[in-house]
C-alpha cells in the first residue's frame, strides 16, 4: 500500500488515457445506435414509399441512393432491400444484373435474392431490410 500521496493520484497520463477510453466508446456506441438492423430501415424512410415495383427488373434492381437502399427482383414478384453500402470498405453498391449486385469499388458481389457475399473482398452479406408492395409501390416496414 502506498504511503506517498502522490503514488495515489492519478496522474495526468491516466487522466487523459481514461478520458480517450470514455469518448471512444461514447462514440462507438453511438454510431452503433443509428446502424440500421436486419428487419429494421433506414432512419427516415420508415412507411415511405421508396420505388415502383414496376421500376425493378426481374433478376435486375435499383439502387436507391437518397435512403442508401438497393431494392432487387430476384424472381418475378418478389421484391428485397438491402443496405447498399459495402461491407468491405462503404462505397455504395451500383450495378444489380443476372441476381447479382456488383459493388464497382473493389468488386465485392452480392446475391440479389439474401443479400449474401458471394464474392469478396467483402467477407459480410449486405443488411436485408423490411418491405411490402402496396398498391404497386415499394414501402419500407
Amino acid at each position: 500500500m502506498p504511503t506517498d500521496r502522490s503514488e495515489r493520484t492519478p496522474t495526468r497520463r491516466h487522466v487523459l488515457g481514461a478520458t480517450a477510453v470514455v469518448a471512444c466508446g461514447a462514440a462507438l456506441t453511438g454510431c452503433a445506435a443509428g446502424a440500421s438492423t436486419p428487419g429494421g430501415v433506414p432512419p427516415g424512410v420508415k412507411g415511405q414509399v421508396v420505388a415502383q415495383a414496376a421500376d425493378i427488373p426481374v433478376g435486375g434492381g435499383k439502387v436507391i441512393s437518397q435512403w442508401k437502399i438497393v431494392i432487387t427482383q430476384p424472381t418475378a414478384g418478389v421484391f428485397k432491400a438491402f443496405n447498399a453500402t459495402c461491407p468491405h470498405r462503404g462505397c455504395s453498391v451500383g450495378q444489380v444484373a443476372d441476381g447479382i449486385i456488383r459493388c464497382p469499388c473493389h468488386g465485392s458481389e452480392f446475391a440479389a435474392d439474401s443479400g449474401k457475399c458471394v464474392k469478396g473482398p467483402a467477407e459480410s452479406p449486405l443488411v436485408e431490410f423490411a418491405l411490402k408492395v402496396d398498391n404497386g409501390g415499394i414501402v419500407m416496414v
